[in-house]
Formats: C-alpha cells, sequence, structure tokens
C-alpha cells in the first residue's frame, strides 16, 4: 500500500509541475444539469435469451475500433514491462483463464473476442483491469418524499499514462469512447440495466428497476486485488471476480436484501466498496469488504446526514489521503443542496464539482429505482483541473 501512494505521489508532483494546480475543491456547482446532449452515451439490448457467445457481437463489432486503440495504448502503457513481452505473455497465457470463469463469462469472453477478431488472451486482459485500477465517487440520495437517488462518477486510468501536452491520462481518454448503456433483456423485456465499457463484462454500476441499484468503488488495500487474482489463476476458484458478483446480484436477486446479503456474504476476488440502494425509504448502505468477509455495513441512517450517504476510495471510519480528498467536498456540497433539492439534476451538480469531477472521470451515470431510470454522461474536466 506504501509504495502505491508513494508512486501516486510521485505522479501528482510530476502533474503540478506540468500545470497549475487547482485548488483541492471549488463552490458547489447548481448550473451543470442538464449536460451537454452530445455526452450523453447511447443504449444497447443484450438478449440474454441468446447464446452467450452471440449476446455481445453487435455491441463489440460498433465498438471494434475503439477497443483495438484502446489495447493499443494499454500495450504502449505497458511496453517496459517483461521487457516489453508482456502482451506476448497475455496472449500466450491469459486465454486458458476462460476455461475456469463461470458461465455464463467465459463464453461471453469467447464470443468477443470472436466477434472481433481480437486476442482472446487480450479480451482477458481488459477484464481483468477493472479488478485491480477504478477510482469513483457514489452517492446515494433520499428526497422529501423518500424517493432514493443514486449516483456516480466512474474515475479509471490512474498511473496509466499522463499526457502532458495535453494535460489528460492516455487510457481514460481512450475509454470514454467505449462507454455504453446496457439495457439487459429476457423475452423482451428489462431484467436490469448497466453501465459498461464495451468489451468489459462485469458490472461497476446497474440498476434493477424497482428493486435497486448498486455501484462498486475500489478499496485500496495491501492485499488487493492483484493477490485475489493471483491466488485465482493458481487454482483456488472460491472467490467471485468483483464485477461478476455486482452483475450475479442483478441477475439473481429480487430484493433489497436479497443483494445486500449475497455482496455481504460472498468472498470476493478483491477489496471492494459496494453502495447499495434499495426501493423505500432509508434503503441505502455501503459495504466495506476485504476478500474474505465484510469489514463494516454503514447505512445511511447513522451517516449523521440521514438523507444520503456517500462513498469515495476510503474506508469511512478513516481520513481520507490528504492528497484525494473528494469525500470532504462532496459532502460539503450535498448538505448545501439539502434534501428538498435532492433529484437527479442536483446531484449531478454535486459531482460536477472539482475534485469531484477530475481528470480520470470517465463519466457519470445516474439512477432513479422506482421509475428504472438510467442516463449516463461522458465527462470531461478543463483545465485547471485536478489530476484525480
Amino acid at each position: 500500500m506504501k509504495y502505491l501512494w508513494f508512486a501516486v505521489l510521485l505522479a501528482t508532483l510530476q502533474v503540478a509541475y506540468l500545470q497549475d494546480v487547482p485548488p483541492f475543491s471549488e463552490e458547489c456547482r447548481d448550473d451543470m444539469y442538464p449536460p451537454k446532449p452530445e455526452t450523453k452515451v447511447p443504449t444497447y439490448v443484450v438478449n440474454l435469451d441468446l447464446d452467450p457467445k452471440d449476446r455481445w457481437s453487435k455491441l463489440v463489432v460498433d465498438k471494434q475500433a475503439d477497443l483495438k486503440y484502446m489495447l493499443k495504448v494499454i500495450k504502449n502503457l505497458t511496453s517496459s514491462v517483461f521487457d516489453g513481452k508482456l502482451f506476448a505473455f497475455v496472449d500466450k497465457y491469459f486465454k486458458d483463464i476462460v476455461a475456469g470463469l463461470p458461465a455464463p463469462y467465459g463464453d461471453e469472453i469467447v464470443g468477443m473476442a470472436t466477434a472481433t477478431g481480437l486476442p482472446l488472451g487480450e479480451v482477458v486482459l481488459y477484464n481483468v483491469f477493472y479488478e485491480l485500477f477504478t477510482m469513483c465517487t457514489s452517492i446515494i440520495g433520499e428526497d422529501s418524499n423518500g424517493k432514493l437517488y443514486h449516483a456516480r462518477n466512474l474515475d479509471f486510468g490512474l498511473l496509466l499514462g499522463w499526457d502532458s501536452r495535453n494535460n489528460t491520462w492516455w487510457l481514460t481518454e481512450a475509454l470514454r469512447p467505449l462507454v455504453v448503456n446496457v439495457d439487459y433483456q429476457r423475452g423482451g423485456k428489462t431484467v436490469y440495466q448497466a453501465v459498461h465499457f464495451a468489451g468489459y463484462i462485469g458490472v461497476l454500476t446497474g440498476i434493477k428497476p424497482n428493486v435497486f441499484t448498486v455501484s462498486m468503488n475500489e478499496r485500496f488495500n495491501i492485499d488487493g486485488g492483484y493477490i485475489g487474482f493471483i491466488e485465482w489463476v493458481l487454482g483456488e476458484r472460491d472467490a467471485k471476480w468483483i464485477g461478476f458478483i455486482t452483475r450475479d446480484a442483478l441477475e439473481t436477486s429480487e430484493s433489497y436484501s436479497g443483494a445486500l446479503d449475497l455482496l455481504t456474504q460472498s468472498k470476493v476476488l478483491a477489496p471492494a466498496y459496494f453502495i447499495l440502494g434499495g426501493n423505500q425509504t432509508g434503503e441505502a448502505v455501503v459495504i466495506t469488504r476485504d476478500r474474505e468477509k465484510t469489514d463494516d455495513v454503514w447505512h445511511m441512517k447513522d451517516t449523521g446526514h440521514p438523507f444520503f450517504i456517500l462513498e469515495t476510495n476510503y474506508d469511512h471510519w478513516k481520513a481520507p489521503l490528504f492528497i484525494d480528498d473528494r469525500r470532504t467536498p462532496a459532502t460539503k456540497c450535498m448538505n448545501k443542496l439539502t434534501q428538498e433539492n435532492i433529484g437527479i439534476p442536483g446531484i449531478f451538480n454535486v459531482l460536477s464539482t472539482k475534485p469531484m469531477l477530475n481528470k480520470l472521470t470517465a463519466y457519470t451515470a445516474l439512477m432513479q429505482v422506482n421509475s428504472g431510470h438510467l442516463e449516463t454522461y461522458l465527462r470531461y474536466c478543463p483545465d485547471p483541473c485536478w489530476p484525480f
């Protein structure tokens, strides 16, 4: 853990040297919604009645050029690893991982590789990345009528290539064109919806209409996802992949309590925070997970601000890292918003305030469980803007 943050500090100093460093926060925004229409992401249908190998074909073929460019960026960023032979290793050995994945995920990955012509090992690597490198801000707010709204910024790409000419992260820029909403249907009817990077089959943000909403934030821990992944490769297959367990919850859980049980009781591949909202007043929790067990379940009523709960990437009972404190300004802006103004526009404005909005932010997703509403927008943080 200390080595990770030493690397983060070095990256921060480099960025600070190359651009004017903005304040850690700005005045809470109240003018950002609605965003520009061209930033709204498209929606694709994934038909669960199809063979798993065929479900994603249209989406990944449509996004094939963007997928290939994103993988090229990863190759460039990792060219020094194993003397430039990382992807040769990936292409040779990662394809064997697919056979051990639970249904239907292995077949879905095989189908995407077949449809795009991408090496199977590289598609597997792409799906592993999200177990290891995601930073986020998630908020659930309750309005005066007891209606719950769940929103999140997905920040991705930390330490993965800073472009000093444009003040951007290489990987974040490559990922934005891949963001889509997916409407999972069975029998022509919506079962659940999720936000995806095309080519990634796990779920980091999702809604089961009139049942629950869920998002996942990374938890920094020395016993991290890379250890869980190595153990899994070596044959310990009792842990669930983070993106898969979230999707499993949306697929199989028919209630908020059922999703809560699944997310708290299962062994997982990586430490994480699950932010879970129900369809009744007060149903909102942050589940703090290590790989083996649940460390904490934090209910909205226990937060000290009973109309909202929020999570970034730090245990709520500990202070966040001083160079990455999104919690304090987010809490300030939610309190300033007040319960009377909780809704999609208000929470979007909170997540549009720096540093909740930063150079890593790929998208903002907004969900309302009772109506089954999901809208997602690509995000760009104009200079001056904090790198994460």
